[in-house]
């Protein structure tokens, strides 16, 4: 029988817990994951009990009072608290969003907050954006063009080529579809992800961009675009409302079409 072997430090282990103040009655328990990569020690799931009376309504605001009022040893990354900064994306109650926009009464029963998935943890709640960036880098992310522009105007476009960029340019690079996708999962090194091949594709469709070609030929490879199945994780997950399916089948056909 095969045998696998976790790496150290792998195994989640129960946490402290943090009990709400005697006489509070409106609590929920929040379940949150804990790591100090300085510590040697297991990640573990650190329990807070937090009183809803005096609490916002969304799980970041849950986050914040947590952080203020019974452990300030909590780390994740947060910002705009408005779901446009992708921040404070992370897992919760089993799906990738925004801690900003989830409402804590949505979840039933105890909420339990991860880090996202698939990605290495810089601590707690924290996960290191530094490949995924990169892979948003290697697209090249802005109009390539080979004409010069009017001197005294900028590159003007139709009303109805502007539509066309629209469930595209909304995209707030949270990684919450990137990594809630399992051919992501199995390969982060060379599969370029939900998320970036929707930005790729929203230069593609931009009708102001000259370099449609480079761009198609720098996609055509069996990993970075071909190892979607379009298992459609990435629509479900993101919080935007993109379908990011939808950008990679518009390059796949455009690959075919080319050709």
């Amino acid at each position: 029988m095969a045998q696998f072997i976790l790496p150290p430090n792998s195994r989640i282990k129960q946490g402290e817990h943090h009990a709400a103040p005697e006489g509070v009655a409106n609590t929920r328990i929040f379940k949150v994951y804990r790591w100090e990569p300085d510590s040697g020690e297991n990640p573990r799931l650190d329990t807070y009990e937090v009183d809803l009376d005096t609490c916002g309504p969304m799980v970041l605001d849950a986050l914040v009072k947590i952080k203020n009022e019974i452990d300030p040893t909590l780390t994740f990354r947060r910002s705009c608290r408005e779901g446009i900064c992708g921040s404070c994306a992370m897992n919760i109650d089993g799906r990738n969003t925004l801690a900003c926009t989830k409402a804590i009464d949505e979840i039933d029963n105890e909420v339990r907050i991860y880090p996202l998935p698939s990605m290495r943890v810089v601590k707690d709640l924290v996960p290191d954006m530094t490949h995924f960036y990169a892979q948003y880098a290697s697209i090249r992310p802005w109009i390539r063009t080979q004409t010069p522009p009017p001197p005294d105007r900028e590159r003007l476009q139709s009303p109805e080529d502007r539509e066309e960029l629209d469930g595209l340019y909304e995209c707030i690079m949270c990684a919450c579809c990137q990594t809630s996708c399992p051919s992501y999962w199995w390969n982060p090194d060379r599969y370029l992800g939900p998320a970036i091949l929707l930005q790729a594709y929203r230069w593609v469709a931009d009708s102001r961009d000259e370099d449609t070609g480079a761009r198609l030929d720098d996609l055509d490879d069996a990993f970075k675009l071909y190892r979607c199945h379009t298992i459609m994780n990435c629509a479900s997950a993101c919080p935007k409302g993109l379908n990011p399916a939808k950008a990679i089948a518009e390059l796949k056909r455009l690959m075919v079409a080319r050709q």
